[in-house]
């Protein structure tokens, strides 16, 4: 392809300086030419700035002050570099930097250097939509592209060339009906970034390849076919073996019992697996192996189900040709004729242009259609809220045949495996949707449904969304009645929030909503249904804050005051619930509280676990008594001892207030590290940590239970706080409720051995595979001072290693299982 590039002379250009500010100086440069897809020349030279270099610039460049003394004055290359750059247009990653800095210190030697610039950084954003982020080193590791020596201006101006000119490969791989409508967009690109289209344009060949068709102004990917699905085998060592794995004796077994079950009478089948053993291929496997029913498998969460069709369902599909389908709310997706509206009109806006025309190219290359797709679309979220589907699609649609989630479902319809999480599941079971009537369910991770069916017996209001749409009716409300009933419920819903956000106290009790729930009926407004249905259905109500984009919006949440009977729901023949624990305690079991009454159950004796160690520390502060500032501090100084071990450090936080509070002291410290709240989306952070980005990742929520890290070959996990749920959250003291009125005990028979279950996924998530080596320490000293610590110490000894060790003794610990 690089023999057809025909273009004008490009010079890329990186510098390395004092500083990243406009006072900055030129330490070293580097420069290289393209033209008509080629390198054909470049520059090096150190630059002397007469002032020595900070540790921080010694560190990012390796370059030294004796290095420097010995390099010429700028004014003595200025010439040599003014000659190169003159007729050609001026390239760099971020542009703005490098085009500024080097035109200031030319013109202080006497050249003037008016030539055009053009940014990779955006380029590379446009053409590879799909990336993650799209720094230099992150780029030329994605498309192997040189890099030797990283922060060396002709290492980097090297791989900035190679860079340009995989761009320029890129647009004259696209079809030019892609291109005429990019080149109308182009101008809202940085500077003169849109020369590298205009050059090229002319060069892209008509017609389209054989698997994109035009729609409407648009070039989509056509659907592939489906092959025909290869018979599995019967025996579930040899399905491991045609899939290039090896089978794990405790994956066996759990495969076993699958198949044992798969003919027999029983409907419902309880079975306890432990993390880290193959359980997804040990039970889809056996499944798919028997007959041609049709499976919907659902798990917890979004990620988890995207990591299951990234692994074990790519595998499937590869080497069984098995139609799998993985199913989202309709949101996920791109709304064609929403977007294709957008192409219609002319915005002013240039980070939304940009994603018009990033869309655009995706569009060639997406089979799914699906948004997640695209890393980046945080980053202008009203723009693709207005694009994302509804799940609707209109009769007269432009895009009748080719829209995504239509062919999500209908993909899904003729799918054998169908993937889904709990919450997808059970909402559109309430709706009666057909696909959720399986031959064969299984609910993976069983417990965490719990949860899920109370949010679907529960309702929830965005307090802060409606209070504005109410103060703007009011405002223009012709109707003194009218007003003074707006200004009433104004008054009401402030009330509220004032009381909840100054004392903390969640309830609501029912009197305090008497006013609101007579003024909603009096209002009859269509904004004020939901709260108004809402009041006369639920029993229990109560308030929480969410955080979003940094906003913090208010929510009203209401449920009932019974259990949801989860069995009642389910149609399917034949199901498999999945969990690491099924007696949640002696008196109470997952089954019980799921309401199926007859089950069968198996336990399956997890293996001792001689690569994971787990440290208590004997001579921990309470924890309980100490503030925010105190427990955070206490964190960060053990921190610093955990990362001289130089293994990767995950630690797990139950409080968002403590993470944050952590990672503002890191910061002042200057130790680099990945938090959640802060740094990006739970997935995103996995990877970038997964790729040694930091050394240090900070999580709550989803990393409890939700992510893997199989792909790091050593781990420490810090457990800032043993996991008890908040006993003031709903669907606890809900269950609390149901456990009196059955004659039990809420705290040792529900919250004791939900925290130590949750404890022991979360540690069974830091060890996939025999070769990984993991330690865990628990920073919480309610092991040692709580009657029930020494029950949690035994439910743990049983399969893991444990070692006990004071706070001074953490490196000696770190080194003897690591290093000997």
């Amino acid at each position: 392809m690089k023999n057809r590039i025909r273009t004008r002379k490009y010079a890329i250009v990186d510098l390395e300086a004092t500083s990243s500010s406009s006072l900055a100086k030129i330490i070293q440069i580097g420069i290289v030419i393209v033209e008509n897809g080629l390198i054909v020349d470049q520059f090096a030279s150190d630059i002397n700035p007469h002032e020595p270099l900070d540790d921080h610039i010694k560190d990012l460049t390796g370059i030294s002050d004796e290095q420097l003394a010995l390099a010429p004055e700028f004014g003595q290359v200025a010439g040599q570099i003014y000659s190169m750059l003159e007729d050609a247009v001026f390239v760099a990653h971020n542009v703005q930097f490098d085009a500024n800095l080097l035109t200031e210190a030319l013109f202080f030697e006497g050249y003037d250097l008016y030539i055009p610039r053009v940014d990779t950084v955006e380029l590379s954003q446009l053409f590879f939509p799909q990336f993650e982020k799209y720094n230099l080193t992150y780029l030329a590791e994605a498309l192997k592209l040189p890099l030797d020596q990283a922060h060396t201006a002709i290492s980097d101006a090297q791989a900035t060339a190679q860079l340009l000119i995989r761009i320029q490969e890129k647009i004259l791989s696209l079809p030019r009906p892609v291109l005429v409508q990019l080149l109308p967009l182009a101008d809202h690109l940085l500077y003169e970034s849109r020369l590298v289209l205009d050059d090229l344009f002319e060069q892209v060949e008509d017609g389209l390849a054989a698997n994109l068709e035009l729609v409407h102004g648009l070039v989509l990917k056509k659907r592939k076919q489906h092959q025909a699905e290869k018979c599995f085998s019967q025996d579930f060592t040899t399905n491991i073996g045609l899939l290039d794995m090896e089978p794990r004796q405790a994956q066996v077994r759990f495969a076993e019992k699958i198949e044992q079950h798969l003919t027999d009478n029983q409907g419902v089948h309880f079975i306890q697996a432990k993390a880290g053993i193959g359980k997804t291929l040990g039970y889809l496997l056996p499944l798919l192996s028997q007959g041609k029913q049709k499976i919907l498998v659902t798990v917890p969460t979004k990620i988890l189900q995207e990591q299951i069709l990234a692994k074990e369902g790519r595998l499937l599909r590869e080497v069984f040709h098995l139609s799998i389908a993985s199913l989202k709310a309709p949101g996920h997706f791109l709304k064609l004729d929403s977007y294709w509206k957008t192409l219609q009109r002319e915005d002013e806006n240039r980070l939304l242009n940009r994603f018009k025309m990033q869309i655009l190219v995706w569009l060639c290359e997406t089979e799914t259609g699906d948004l997640d797709e695209l890393k980046q679309k945080y980053r202008y979220q009203a723009y693709f809220d207005e694009i994302k589907h509804d799940g609707k699609l209109d009769k007269e649609s432009l895009f009748q045949g080719w829209d995504f989630w239509q062919a999500v479902q209908e993909e899904a319809a003729a799918s054998r495996l169908l993937l889904t999480n709990h919450a997808y599941y059970l909402s559109h079971l309430k709706d009666q949707d057909p696909l959720m009537q399986a031959d064969i369910l299984v609910i993976d991770e069983a417990q965490k449904i719990l949860l899920a069916a109370e949010e679907l017996a529960s309702q929830t209001i965005d307090l802060t969304s409606l209070i504005q749409s109410l103060q703007s009716k009011k405002d223009r409300s012709d109707s003194l009645l009218r007003r003074r009933l707006y200004e009433s419920t104004l008054f009401e819903l402030n009330s509220l929030l004032t009381d909840f956000r100054s004392t903390g106290q969640r309830e609501v009790t029912r009197d305090k909503l008497e006013q609101l729930h007579q003024n909603c009926l009096e209002l009859a407004d269509v904004d004020l249904l939901d709260l108004e249905r809402m009041l006369a259905f639920y029993s229990y109500f109560w308030l929480e804050d969410h955080f979003q984009n940094e906003k913090r919006i208010a929510h009203l949440r209401a449920s009932r005051e019974e259990l949801l009977q989860l069995a009642r729901l389910i149609p399917s023949p034949k199901i498999f619930c999945i969990s690491a624990t099924l007696e949640i305690s002696k008196q109470v079991s997952l089954a019980d509280l799921l309401g199926f009454q007859h089950a069968t159950s198996d336990y399956l004796e997890s293996a001792f676990q001689d690569n994971q160690e787990l440290v208590f520390i004997k001579d921990l502060p309470d924890v309980i008594g100490l503030c925010l500032e105190e427990h955070a501090c206490f964190l960060v100084q053990q921190l610093e001892k955990l990362l001289a071990g130089q293994q990767p450090i995950l630690v797990l936080f139950t409080s968002r207030a403590l993470l944050l509070a952590v990672s503002d002291l890191l910061e002042l410290e200057e130790i680099p590290h990945l938090a959640q709240y802060k740094h990006g989306q739970a997935d995103h952070l996995k990877r970038r940590f997964e790729k040694g980005e930091s050394a240090l990742l900070l999580g709550s929520g989803l990393f409890w239970e939700g992510v893997d890290f199989a792909n790091l070959d050593q781990l420490v996990l810090v457990i800032s706080r043993l996991p008890f749920e908040n006993p003031r959250d709903r669907f606890v003291m809900k269950i609390n409720q149901h456990l009196r009125q059955e004659g039990k005990h809420p705290f040792y028979d529900f919250s004791l051995p939900m925290m130590m279950m949750k404890l022991r996924q979360a540690i069974g998530r830091t060890n996939r595979r025999p070769s990984q080596l993991s330690q865990v320490f628990v920073l919480d000293n309610r092991l040692q001072t709580k009657r029930y610590g020494k029950q949690v110490a035994r439910f743990l000894a049983h399969d893991y290693l444990v070692t006990e060790a004071s706070l001074d003794q953490i490196p000696s610990v770190i080194h003897q299982f690591f290093d000997e």
